[in-house]
């Protein structure tokens, strides 16, 4: 069985540093220490995600960092409706900058199609402004 990917847009998110300490700090999302991601939809290719499959996220309209996906469970709100808990290795990796116009959800993301993750010497202290990463990105420079 192959392994799947999802893309979402980190919604608020101005830099891979605030979405990190938003998941470690200010989200309510979390059971036993672990950040979850909350979907209204239970993926159809749960197994291929969970064969290391990642959630690519997608930072003021540029793809700049990933985190493995370690678990699904259904959990149902107050409102009484069933949901998927995406239960997220704390680890976030940073990848290569790719552009991507704005979507509702999320979406399955082959791998061959996802970007690489940065070289580990080249993380924090290479951040650049997502729109930077984008434009650099655009004409093949990053």
């Amino acid at each position: 069985m192959a392994k799947v990917h999802l893309i979402k847009l980190s919604v608020g998110s101005d830099s891979v540093e605030q979405m990190q300490a938003w998941q470690e700090h200010r989200s309510q999302q979390r059971r036993d220490g672990r950040y979850y991601h909350l979907t209204r939809m239970w993926p159809k290719r749960a197994q291929e995600l969970l064969d290391g499959g990642s959630i690519y996220w997608v930072i003021q309209g540029v793809v700049l960092a990933r985190q493995r996906v370690a678990a699904l469970e259904e959990m149902t709100g107050a409102d009484g409706i069933r949901r998927c808990a995406l239960f997220l290795d704390p680890e976030i990796v940073r990848t290569e900058a790719m552009t991507k116009r704005p979507f509702q959800g999320w979406r399955y993301l082959k791998p061959q199609d996802a970007p690489h993750d940065l070289a580990p010497g080249r993380m924090a202290s290479d951040a650049l402004p997502p729109a930077l990463e984008a434009a650099l990105s655009e004409i093949g420079v990053r």
